[in-house]
């Protein structure tokens, strides 16, 4: 028996919640789903991992804020130190103070940016890349779900138990 894949396509996110729950509770393992913005407790009911990129952000930001502090240490102490304001400058941390707006705008910078090309590269959403979803409507409007299986009748019978929209079965083309 060949696996093919077959695709569901839901036009609401509870339609689509309600289905992956459904299929869970019958055993059809889920390949993927598309959809055109973040749904409210997908990942739980599909039983996704909670993904690192907070972690990455911390220490992204833990980054920005060394650099913000060897930056102001070396232009204001080492390279060019100044009198401004009859305050001179001994010390880093007696001008903390001082820098602290610049330490936090650095950290958020380095954070945001290095958070932003690590989750476009990660998902492989680089300039270039071929599109991965299999219907181009999932970037508008509508929902997608995406079985691997060798039991097409059963997995069409149950995406149109759920409400699907539209169901479509494919041939695995195999990797050469």
């Amino acid at each position: 028996m060949s696996t093919k894949t077959i695709y569901g396509l839901f036009g609401d996110d509870d339609d689509l919640l309600r289905a992956v729950k459904n299929f869970n509770k019958e055993g059809i393992a889920i390949k993927e789903v598309y959809t055109p913005f973040p749904v409210h407790g997908l990942d739980k009911a599909l039983g996704l991992k909670k993904t690192r990129i907070s972690d990455a952000a911390f220490f992204y930001g833990l980054y920005g804020t060394t650099l913000a502090t060897t930056m102001t240490w070396f232009m204001m102490n080492h390279d060019w130190p100044q009198d401004i304001g009859g305050k001179p400058s001994f010390t880093w941390l007696e001008n903390m103070p001082a820098f602290v707006p610049i330490m936090f705008e650095l950290t958020v910078f380095c954070a945001a940016h290095l958070m932003s090309l690590t989750f476009l590269i990660r998902n492989k959403l680089y300039p270039g890349a071929s599109a991965q979803n299999p219907d181009p409507r999932t970037t508008d409007d509508k929902f997608l779900m995406e079985i691997e299986s060798s039991n097409v009748d059963k997995v069409k019978e149950a995406f149109i138990n759920s409400g699907a929209e539209e169901v479509t079965v494919r041939d695995l083309t195999p990797v050469q």
